[in-house]
């Protein structure tokens, strides 16, 4: 699913995931705040969420690794 994103909306994603804000997102990529919300703006639909929130849960869950028990 979060092969749909490009490199930049990868990176900003991973970021929010973290919980940074946009002004924190922007100051660390050298974008504006505005650029921040645009990508996120261009992330939401193409993941089918609509909130930073879910966006956080979507990539935390996607790079937790999988236990042992879970693969039967």
């Amino acid at each position: 699913m979060l092969d749909a994103l490009t490199s930049q909306e990868l990176r900003i994603a991973g970021l929010v995931a973290e919980g940074l804000s946009s002004k924190e997102i922007a100051a660390q990529l050298f974008l504006s705040p505005r650029t921040v919300e645009y990508h996120l703006y261009k992330i939401y639909p193409k993941l089918g969420i609509g909130s930073r929130t879910d966006l956080a849960r979507l990539v935390v869950l996607r790079k937790a690794p999988v236990a042992a028990d879970d693969m039967l």
